[in-house]
């Protein structure tokens, strides 16, 4: 490892950080309404899994953590009913949108324009809100929400005082400077300031700072906590595929089309590769690109298996040789998680966020990243970073205690929030 120590120094305060676990509660019933803790999720989700992926993750181990406690999700995804949620957890469906390869926006179903869809999503949102009546509401890394969709409901909880707000951010957003102007034109600088009473990262700051660029004042700045890694579920597992094999996964899909072609270019090339692959299309694979892919990998004769989307994924994951994938956030954890050797093959567009977290990972000696700047993304590269796979060390080797602590740490966080709540209400 070098010189950076990966501790989990950097992201504590002094609140107390509690361990969930089976009855542990970290909630208490709420003095003035009698019931018990009602935790609120937005996430905008216009594009991949990521957003709703990190929503589940955290409403699991707060009901986990308080088995007293509900979480509520509202969510854009159009697969979110193809995932199962834990006890006390449910989600909103609101109307999707997609993004243009122009980059504006379109309704996915719905006959209406992206205005008109944009003002339904906000009218649902706030009677979500206002049925649901949440204690915490967490918004995932858009601080204004889609197009601002989100601001009515802000500004409503700000006035009744009685919800507390914490937006939560990524480990990385984008470059610095890119951040920025998208921030400027979003207004949420403004907003994050304004409307937010805590900041968390869910990331170490010894890695890196998604906030680095940003013209956050210093009251902001001093709400920042900084969480840890999001560990991933390591239980219940299920029976994976016949052993050996390496786990190939795109993550949603929807921009896997390069590291796929890769992969499978890499089989064809070589017939000595080894193991065998299992290749997780994602969700969002264009279904013309999808039976292009199937035609190849029939070809290759079971050395290459295939599945569209896998819901319950971590049993993928837990008897993996190794992974090569995508470097989003989700993807991310479960590789640091599940003690996977990986090869992450990072998008550079529209964001440089999976090339930023890729890079410093590999810098930490993580993982192994397969960059287009400096390997080339050529069949002969791939091949050669399968086959050096087995050779890589482990990311247990590399780390020590605290970069996984995320869910942990949100967990004791819940707790202070409700605490403070109850103290305010009962004066």
């Amino acid at each position: 490892m070098k010189d950076d120590k990966l501790t989990g120094a950097d992201a504590r305060t002094d609140t107390k950080t509690l361990k969930t676990g089976e009855g542990m509660s970290l909630g208490r019933q709420n003095d003035t309404t009698g019931r018990a803790p009602r935790i609120l999720f937005y996430s905008h989700d216009t594009f991949g899994l990521g957003h709703l992926r990190r929503s589940r993750a955290l409403a699991a181990a707060i009901t986990q953590a308080d088995p007293t406690a509900s979480s509520l999700i509202l969510t854009g995804s159009p697969v979110a009913g193809r995932f199962t949620f834990p006890r006390r957890v449910d989600h909103v469906r609101l109307p999707g949108v997609t993004k243009r390869a122009d980059g504006s926006y379109a309704s996915q179903t719905i006959g209406m324009g992206i205005d008109e869809v944009t003002e339904l999503r906000s009218g649902l949102i706030q009677t979500a809100v206002q049925q649901f009546d949440p204690d915490i509401l967490i918004v995932d890394k858009e601080p204004t929400g889609f197009r601002g969709e989100l601001l009515p409901t802000l500004e409503n909880l700000l006035l009744s005082q009685r919800t507390k707000l914490v937006l939560g951010l990524r480990d990385v957003l984008d470059e610095p400077e890119v951040l920025a102007a998208e921030w400027e034109r979003k207004e949420a600088t403004a907003a994050t300031e304004r409307f937010y009473h805590e900041i968390w990262v869910y990331g170490l700051r010894s890695i890196y700072d998604p906030t680095k660029g940003l013209p956050l004042n210093h009251a902001a700045q001093s709400r920042i906590h900084w969480t840890g890694y999001l560990r991933r579920d390591l239980g219940p597992i299920g029976t994976p595929p016949e052993q050996p094999y390496i786990l190939i996964t795109p993550g949603g899909g929807g921009d896997g089309k390069a590291m796929v072609n890769l992969v499978l270019s890499a089989y064809e090339k070589d017939p000595d590769l080894s193991p065998r692959a299992v290749l997780v299309y994602g969700p969002f694979l264009s279904g013309d690109l999808r039976d292009e892919f199937e035609t190849r990998v029939a070809a290759l004769n079971g050395r290459v298996t295939a599945v569209g989307f896998e819901s319950q994924i971590e049993t993928l994951f837990h008897g993996a040789a190794g992974v090569v994938c995508m470097g989003g956030y989700n993807t991310f954890c479960e590789v640091l998680s599940f003690d996977k050797r990986a090869v992450i093959v990072p998008r550079t567009s529209p964001r440089m966020e999976q090339w930023i977290r890729a890079s410093r990972a590999e810098d930490l000696g993580l993982i192994r990243m397969l960059d287009e700047f400096r390997d080339g993304l050529t069949t002969d590269s791939m091949v050669r970073a399968i086959r050096d796979l087995p050779h890589q060390p482990l990311p247990s080797q590399a780390i020590e205690q605290g970069l996984l602590d995320g869910l942990d740490y949100v967990t004791g966080r819940i707790e202070v929030l409700l605490n403070q709540e109850q103290e305010r209400a009962t004066g």
